[in-house]
């Protein structure tokens, strides 16, 4: 089993903050550019900074809201992650990543504490198809990049341009010899969303690379693949937007959203 990522080294400052040195592996490699990173394993080692710091057994993360500042630089890296806001019940964490002296990434997570609520649970959100009762689908080996090919994906036959659900897993580490959790794997694959179902059919026209990825979860995931019922939507001046309802074996679990950049591609 191979990685995406191999760790460095980790320090701790005097205010408690936690800062890890990371390098990128080929299977980070993003599909907009061969020298960056896919956003997908970068909020995924992210997920996993913020899921180890100053754990709390009576507390999860339940919302994940990255924002991304430019290229994610290929390469060595940082990521500093600290609470800005404690409490009892509540707490609001931030990491941020820099590589080559500049912040490629800031994520904040809020982490809430968890409570037997099973007596009024109820979810509009609906399951879709198994994994197991899909073919195996090459449509993402359109996608450059050594990230698009760490991972197996399965559709639905009812996939089209512009929507569809597609199932993808992966057998690879996010940190080069640790253990890695189904929250981690679940997470470091999400951001692929914006690939599933393009709204452009054939050869790309425009680029439509995402500036932030919203995660909210109204269950924990566990297992090891990730269901993606998407929605890619293009306005009228120049900004589009993806949205997924996010599944694992079990059933739904949250929502994404991805506001895309509409860029006109030359030649």
């Amino acid at each position: 089993m191979s990685a995406y990522y191999q760790l460095i080294n980790t320090t701790i400052n005097d205010n408690g903050a936690k800062t890890s040195h990371y390098r990128s592996l080929i299977h980070t490699q993003g599909a907009w550019n061969p020298h960056e990173q896919h956003m997908a394993p970068a909020s995924g080692i992210m997920a996993a900074e913020l899921e180890q710091f100053q754990a709390r057994p009576d507390m999860r993360i339940a919302r994940l809201s990255y924002d991304i500042f430019g290229l994610i630089a290929f390469g060595d890296f940082s990521i500093t992650t600290r609470i800005i806001r404690p409490g009892k019940t509540i707490e609001l964490l931030e990491s941020e990543m820099v590589a080559n002296n500049r912040t490629c990434i800031v994520v904040r997570a809020w982490r809430m504490a968890t409570q037997d609520s099973s007596e009024i649970a109820a979810l509009e959100d609906q399951p879709v198809t198994h994994p197991d009762q899909l073919n195996p689908w090459d449509g993402m080996q359109r996608w450059p990049g050594g990230y698009i090919k760490s991972f197996t994906a399965k559709k639905d036959p009812q996939h089209r341009a512009g929507n569809g659900i597609v199932w993808l897993s992966n057998n690879k580490s996010m940190v080069e010899g640790q253990p890695t959790t189904d929250f981690v794997r679940l997470m470091g694959m999400v951001d692929t969303a914006n690939g599933v179902a393009p709204r452009q059919k054939n050869e790309f026209t425009w680029a439509f690379p995402n500036l932030d990825l919203q995660i909210h979860l109204y269950r924990y995931p566990s297992g090891q693949w990730l269901g993606l019922e998407t929605t890619q939507q293009y306005g009228a001046d120049g900004i589009g937007l993806t949205s997924s309802v996010l599944h694992d074996i079990h059933g739904p679990f949250g929502h994404a959203e991805q506001i895309l950049t509409l860029r006109k591609m030359e030649g």
